[in-house]
């Protein structure tokens, strides 16, 4: 019997903040009280991902194949967050990270990480 492929992750988004369920059974979650920094990760041929970072530059890695309306909408709730450059972002045709977004009081500097 064939079926659906299992994904290799779940996306929760809440009020409170989001979380992503990983295959093997690991979990990243980040409070929307602790985002400091929104970015957008391209690669050709790859997932579009956006990374949500905390001040210690934990965080959590959100594939776009993964997100839905309620993500979005969240976002705009961050202090003056632009929808439409996380759009111009995830379309890019160039590989990269981008910043979207820093929080008016974001910490000195946050670490490059890698993403799955």
């Amino acid at each position: 019997m064939h079926g659906n492929p299992m994904p290799d992750s779940y996306v929760y988004v809440t009020e409170e903040g989001v979380t992503r369920h990983y295959a093997d059974g690991s979990v990243e979650a980040l409070a929307w009280e602790d985002v400091v920094e929104v970015r957008v990760v391209t690669e050709s041929g790859e997932d579009v991902h956006y990374i949500l970072l905390d001040r210690d530059g934990e965080g959590c890695v959100v594939p776009r194949s993964a997100t839905e309306a309620t993500f979005l909408a969240r976002l705009r709730y961050l202090p003056d967050f632009d929808l439409d450059r996380l759009t111009l972002a995830a379309d890019s045709a160039h590989d990269g990270v981008v910043v979207v977004w820093r929080s008016p009081d974001p910490p000195t500097a946050l670490p490059d990480l890698e993403y799955d």
